[in-house]
């Protein structure tokens, strides 16, 4: 879609990019486990993870399945949860640029974090970099990671246990993190992690 970032800046976006990921697609390991103890086997969980990649619709699915719910409540839920991601394309497109096939393979990576890490970028390249990166760090990630969840099964347990369940707040950090360069951004950060 785009060619490798040669901008000193650009590897420090793919650098934020790849953090994202890794954070993110932790937490594929906990999706992996619930959803086969929800009742999907190995292989319906995986292509679910390729190709609905919504991490949060993912799990509302499963949970209306795993709660006696029928698939298709399952289903709608998920679709209205993952309707958040039409608003952010209609942010994103202008801003991208891209069109044609380009703007039809980035409609799939664009999720929460992939959004987050463009929207606040200077120029169109910076938030290509940034899109690209976290998008395809999270569905990499986020896929090997299902599948590895899936394959342990109710052998993993609790993912709580292993503190997965902090990888959700781990990459709101570090979606948070480059947005905290003033003394009142970092003000307000902090009221709202007081919050109860």
């Amino acid at each position: 879609m785009s060619q490798a970032p040669s901008d000193p800046s650009h590897s420090s976006i793919t650098r934020d990019g790849i953090a994202v990921g890794v954070a993110t697609g932790a937490y594929g390991i906990s999706f992996g486990a619930v959803s086969v103890a929800a009742g999907l086997d190995v292989w319906q969980t995986s292509v679910l993870s390729l190709l609905m990649f919504t991490g949060a619709s993912q799990f509302a699915l499963v949970g209306v399945v795993a709660s006696g719910g029928a698939p298709v409540s399952g289903a709608l839920t998920a679709l209205l949860l993952g309707s958040r991601n039409t608003l952010y394309g209609l942010r994103l497109a202008p801003l991208l640029g891209w069109h044609g096939w380009r703007r039809a393979g980035a409609a799939h990576l664009l999720i929460d974090e992939s959004t987050a890490m463009s929207v606040n970028r200077a120029d169109t390249p910076a938030a290509r970099v940034g899109f690209l990166a976290t998008g395809l760090a999270v569905f990499v990630l986020w896929n090997l990671a299902t599948f590895a969840g899936a394959l342990a099964g109710t052998a993993l347990g609790d993912p709580r246990t292993y503190g997965l369940d902090a990888a959700v707040g781990g990459a709101f950090l570090a979606l948070l993190w480059p947005r905290l360069h003033t003394a009142r951004a970092r003000a307000v950060a902090a009221t709202a992690a007081s919050r109860p």
